[in-house]
């Protein structure tokens, strides 16, 4: 009976704990990354929004460039694009549409989760992602870091 009490007690504490992870998270840093073996060093915001908005596929130095978007983490994606260029989700989603239709340019290639992302930084040296700082493997490297 007395589990009955408290019912609703552990309830709210449970959904406190998961908002306040959610909240964590969502404050966490975001870096972008490529593979270990990439040449490139560093990269500027503008060079980045060019390789995600589908201005360029090469890196600085020449060599292809594939950005990727990560699909089921919704928050990441959301925050990475704000971040980059100030705009909405939706926004960016309105403009790939906009683009694709055209047939003009490629938006980012696509991985389901960061563990999909990880494999696919390790397999291809032309590989460029935005991950949280604290998933950054000894595999990738920090190409660019948002404030």
């Amino acid at each position: 009976m007395s589990l009955f009490k408290h019912f609703p007690l552990i309830i709210g504490l449970a959904l406190f704990m998961y908002s306040a992870a959610s909240a964590a998270q969502s404050q966490e840093r975001i870096v972008v990354v490529t593979n270990l073996n990439n040449d490139v060093q560093v990269l500027d915001k503008k060079g980045l929004i060019d390789l995600f908005m589908g201005k360029y596929s090469a890196f600085p130095n020449g060599k292809e460039a594939t950005p990727i978007d990560v699909e089921l983490d919704a928050e990441l994606k959301s925050q990475f694009y704000k971040s980059l260029v100030g705009l909405p989700l939706a926004r960016v989603n309105a403009y790939w549409s906009r683009l694709k239709f055209s047939g003009r340019v490629k938006p980012p290639a696509v991985e389901q989760t960061l563990d999909d992302i990880k494999l696919r930084l390790e397999e291809d040296e032309s590989a460029l992602a935005y991950v949280y700082e604290s998933t950054v493997t000894n595999s990738m490297k920090v190409v660019y870091r948002f404030d």
